[in-house]
């Protein structure tokens, strides 16, 4: 159910929320916390209809500020949205005309919800300083995107000089996984020390810097960026050991390949992940996240200008090369595919009926440690093979022997014969 209101007022907005969720049956008593969206109104659609997606985990009551022309007399117009169009949230759209465009914090107060978390999230720009920005200073956490920023590396600083406990970024949620793969392939054996890092990825992606950052804060070593085309994002790391170096390349958009010494090659789906799905990280905590911190920090300031690109630093055996890794992911494809098509082929066939009481028997019997038919039958088939493997092997111990006699007995005969003779 969607309400407009133009040139209204917070309290009638307030008594229309109230007066529409009795309509439709829905409750606020599961709402966890308040999301506040500051945006552009070009881009309030999109950010939206994330925000939305993303309660369906999370669910919120969601306030959407956008700025409109701020010459004219002051204007509140509102939108609520409740029921199937606000998914489990409830979502309340407000538009500032003039003056009052500059008063956001002063119109979203009597809208949060009691008692419960606040978080702020800019789809676009954000402020430089959004922990003294007047939404974000009443946010417990508050969300940007550098990527939206023409100068992604520049904005990464203003943070680290500005941040505040509770700023995050979604460049750093994107980049979850991959830290997940790292850490994991660290975890096993051979457990040695790490010499040196490469990271491969576009000079206009804040999630290669932050990804470069945190190894060079948590590995302690040297770490080089190596320039993919712009757009491209993250497409590889390397982490060399003195066994030989752990290759995690993603050289599309989807499927990435992870080698090491003393395991074999592995085929990961590794995606591109969306707004909405980052979004709904981000609001699965509402702590300072301490990783974020020392990334931003400690790590960035350890980091030193791109002076190579991918190409050529693959050219030089310094870091991985994309194609060879594709066409690597796509043989293990080949392989996976060839393994299912023989699975299907020797696997067994379903039974065409089954009725509840053999299934609960048969459960029964398998809790009480007894073997079922077929296993019986099976093990039955193994005694008699077995059976019959031993009388065989007696059978050709017997026949050995007896050939091995023959000759010594003809030969005594032989000797008894000459000394009748004699």
């Amino acid at each position: 159910m969607i309400r407009d209101l133009t040139d209204t007022t917070t309290t009638e907005i307030s008594k229309t929320l109230v007066r529409t969720r009795n309509e439709v049956g829905a409750m606020a008593l599961g709402r966890v916390l308040t999301l506040v969206v500051v945006v552009d109104d070009t881009d309030a659609s999109d950010a939206i209809d994330v925000a939305n997606h993303a309660s369906r985990q999370h669910p919120c009551r969601i306030i959407v500020l956008i700025a409109g022309d701020r010459r004219g007399r002051n204007r509140l117009d509102a939108q609520i949205r409740l029921g199937g169009d606000a998914g489990a949230s409830e979502i309340v759209v407000l538009r500032l005309y003039g003056p009052l465009a500059k008063h956001g914090p002063s119109v979203v107060t009597p809208l949060l919800l009691p008692d419960s978390p606040i978080v702020a999230w800019w789809p676009g720009e954000a402020p430089a300083d959004v922990a003294n920005d007047p939404i974000g200073a009443m946010a417990q956490r508050r969300i940007t995107d550098a990527a939206q920023h023409r100068n992604s590396r520049l904005v990464l600083k203003k943070r680290a000089s500005s941040y505040q406990p509770g700023d995050t970024d979604l460049s750093w949620t994107r980049i979850t996984r991959w830290r997940g793969l790292l850490a994991a392939a660290l975890d096993q054996p051979p457990y040695e020390q790490v010499t040196r890092a490469v990271v491969s990825g576009a000079p206009d992606s804040p999630s290669t810097d932050l990804l470069a950052a945190w190894l060079a804060h948590r590995l302690k070593v040297p770490v080089q960026r190596v320039a993919t085309p712009r757009g491209s994002g993250i497409s590889a790391v390397r982490l060399e050991r003195r066994s030989g170096p752990i290759d995690l390349v993603r050289p599309g958009d989807t499927i990435a390949t992870l080698s090491q010494p003393g395991q074999p090659d592995r085929r990961i789906t590794l995606p591109r992940r969306g707004s909405q799905e980052i979004l709904a990280d981000e609001l699965r905590r509402l702590d300072p996240d301490d990783t974020y911190e020392d990334a931003l920090l400690r790590g960035m300031d350890k980091l030193t200008p791109v002076r190579l690109s991918a190409a050529e630093a693959a050219r030089a055996g310094k870091a991985p090369d994309p194609a060879e890794a594709r066409r690597l992911a796509a043989r293990l494809g080949r392989d996976d595919s060839a393994k299912e098509a023989m699975a299907m082929i020797t696997a067994p066939p379903a039974p065409e009926r089954s009725e509840t009481g053999e299934v609960h028997a048969a459960t029964v019997r398998k809790l009480a440690g007894k073997r079922t038919p077929r296993e019986q039958e099976q093990a039955s088939r193994r005694s008699t093979n077995k059976a019959a493997t031993k009388a065989a092997t007696k059978s050709t111990k017997r026949s050995t022997s007896t050939s091995a006699t023959k000759p010594a007995t003809q030969s005594a005969t032989k000797s008894t014969t000459r000394k009748a003779s004699t």
